[in-house]
């Protein structure tokens, strides 16, 4: 198989199994296979450690081997990712760490059961990544499905991210340092005007591409202004610059709004003014900083010209359903 697509123009890169350590040791299925219940993992009961033990024995050395033959069979030099979920056991994924080039998980927190601000959780998620990964490129990949669509026997109406939803979580990993952005389920859908909304956001994040591929600005930050203690995660912010143009990313990850974020360390940008993209903000840079206000699960993106706003509107304004 390898041989039969590694010429292929639209193979970008290899992957390895999906969650392959999520599957022998925190999978709800093993109750069943394996009698290893879900929190004899989590509690590192013996019956789930030895299992484990017994499957990595196997799994982990073939997994290395594998790579190796990949890229020995590979003469473009593709780079290899292995996709996790999202709380993987991070001992067993720094056993493969040193043979791949990209780590990464799978993060679907959309369902008509869960609280509006589950979606803020995809910061915490790509930090955690990032700290295992010491160095490594994280990719995350997003939801473009239904919980309901999973089930064949399910009943219940199909609910969708909206825009609006879809649009934190993908600026939100990518403020958190996320160096690749990718979607799944897609093929389960059944709403045109969910996928339609996916094409919109992918659109506006693709005219961006160019500050999507360097690096962050050293030394800018947020500061809230606030009157009491409260804890706050606060808003991430990602500052790029390619050449005289800036991109401007703020994130509010609070499901309460801050009515005084202030942005610093912008002293290059003195005296110029800044657009927000897909909105009617301006602010104008002083003494290396600017004041704007947030609201709850909020998504700005200001930059120094319109240009870098995409010309599609239709799916933009998708609710759930």
């Amino acid at each position: 198989k390898i041989m039969a697509v590694k010429d292929h123009p639209a193979l970008a890169l290899w992957e390895g199994p999906d969650e392959v350590i999520w599957n022998f040791t925190a999978f709800s299925g093993l109750a069943k296979s394996a009698g290893v219940k879900r929190e004899d993992w989590w509690n590192q009961r013996p019956n789930a450690v030895a299992y484990s033990a017994e499957k990595a024995s196997v799994i982990m050395p073939n997994i290395r081997e594998a790579v190796k033959m990949v890229r020995d069979l590979d003469d473009k030099d593709r780079q290899f990712w292995i996709n996790e979920a999202r709380h993987t056991d991070p001992v067993y994924v720094r056993d493969y760490l040193d043979d791949i080039d990209i780590i990464g998980c799978d993060d679907y927190p959309v369902r008509r059961s869960a609280a509006p601000e589950n979606i803020a959780r995809m910061g915490g998620t790509t930090k955690r990544w990032m700290q295992l990964g010491q160095g490594k490129p994280v990719y995350m990949v997003l939801q473009s499905f239904s919980w309901t669509e999973l089930d064949k026997n399910s009943k219940d109406a199909p609910f969708y991210p909206s825009f609006e939803q879809s649009r934190f979580m993908a600026y939100d990993v990518i403020a958190r340092g996320a160096k690749g952005v990718m979607y799944w389920g897609s093929h389960y859908l059944k709403s045109e005007a969910f996928r339609t909304s996916l094409y919109a956001l992918t659109k506006e994040i693709s005219t961006l591409q160019p500050f999507l591929v360097v690096s962050d600005e050293p030394g800018v930050r947020t500061e809230l202004i606030e009157g009491d203690d409260k804890p706050f995660m606060g808003v991430k912010v990602a500052a790029r610059r390619v050449g005289r143009e800036w991109l401007i990313i703020l994130v509010n990850e609070d499901n309460q709004r801050h009515m005084g974020c202030e942005v610093q360390g912008l002293e290059a940008l003195n005296g110029y003014d800044l657009v927000q993209l897909y909105g009617d903000e301006k602010v104008n840079v002083i003494n290396g900083e600017f004041l704007t206000r947030m609201p709850a699960l909020a998504v700005k993106v200001f930059s120094t010209s319109k240009k870098w706003e995409c010309d599609i509107e239709e799916g933009r304004d998708f609710k759930n359903e």
